[in-house]
């Protein structure tokens, strides 16, 4: 049966490690599209002396079973997926998702990664990327001369070319969604992966079939409250405290035992 010094070792682990997702959120408060960690925690396995029900006598069973917990631990990292806030830019390429689904961008490995942050720019080539230069998948193609770029809110990209007199359709975006967004897994540069948890993606058009619609001009910032981390921080702060106690009063008892008896 564990100790009550490896049982509070349990709980200094896992606060720990909930502190290390509070600083990761507030550290990513003004990053586009960032969503925030949340961290979810089990019980270790119980060692269990006597059943519930078991036979106390003659006649009689027990009401009650007599268990004893070992610990907790992280059972995983939940991510919240709720709106964000907008701000507002008056950039051409910057676009936010007003709703579900996330942007989908191609990798130099082939693979695709989606994400919410929408703060686009032009390459070289004029494709449509991420700042990391990750194209936008399907390909969006702007001419050099290109001006007035219009994103409506179902996706259509159009422009003004040189010699034309009316705006030319460039392409359109689409919008991936997941069946557990909260599965998707993270890669870092406000990128994320389909996993086996999040299922595989659903390409739709901008404001169709449930999916968000397209906010040109804008970005969606962070959906993390500062207010609400703190309030968190200091939770774990207190039970941290706690845990360091039953520490000190486990190794006290153990130290007046082994002098004394």
């Amino acid at each position: 049966m564990p100790s009550a010094l490896h049982i509070a070792r349990s709980g200094l682990e896992a606060l720990d490690a909930r502190l290390r997702t509070i600083s990761n959120n507030l550290a990513n408060a003004n990053t586009v599209g960032f969503k925030r960690d949340r961290l979810a925690f089990e019980t270790l396995m119980y060692q269990t002396a006597r059943p519930g029900g078991a036979p106390a006598g003659a006649d009689a069973r027990f009401g009650m079973g007599l268990a004893s917990g070992a610990g907790v631990r992280v059972a995983g990292t939940e991510r919240v997926h709720s709106q964000g806030d907008y701000s507002v830019t008056g950039n051409a390429l910057d676009l936010a998702i007003d709703g579900e689904g996330l942007f989908q961008v191609a990798l130099p490995d082939g693979s695709y990664a989606y994400t919410r942050a929408g703060a686009f720019t032009r390459d070289s080539e004029g494709r449509m990327v991420t700042p990391q230069g990750h194209a936008v998948e399907p390909p969006i193609q702007i001419p050099e001369g290109a001006t007035q770029i219009a994103i409506a809110s179902e996706g259509t990209l159009s422009a003004m070319l040189p010699g034309e007199t009316a705006p030319t359709e460039l392409g359109r975006l689409s919008l991936s969604t997941f069946i557990n967004p909260a599965g998707l897994e993270p890669a870092g540069e406000n990128l994320f992966r389909e996993s086996a948890a999040s299922g595989a993606p659903q390409q739709a058009n901008p404001g169709e079939n449930g999916v968000g619609k397209i906010r040109q001009g804008s970005l969606e910032i962070s959906n993390v409250s500062a207010v609400q981390e703190l309030v968190d921080m200091i939770e774990t702060q207190r039970a941290y405290e706690i845990n360091s106690k039953v520490i000190s009063a486990a190794d006290e008892m153990m130290r007046y035992v082994n002098q004394s008896l």
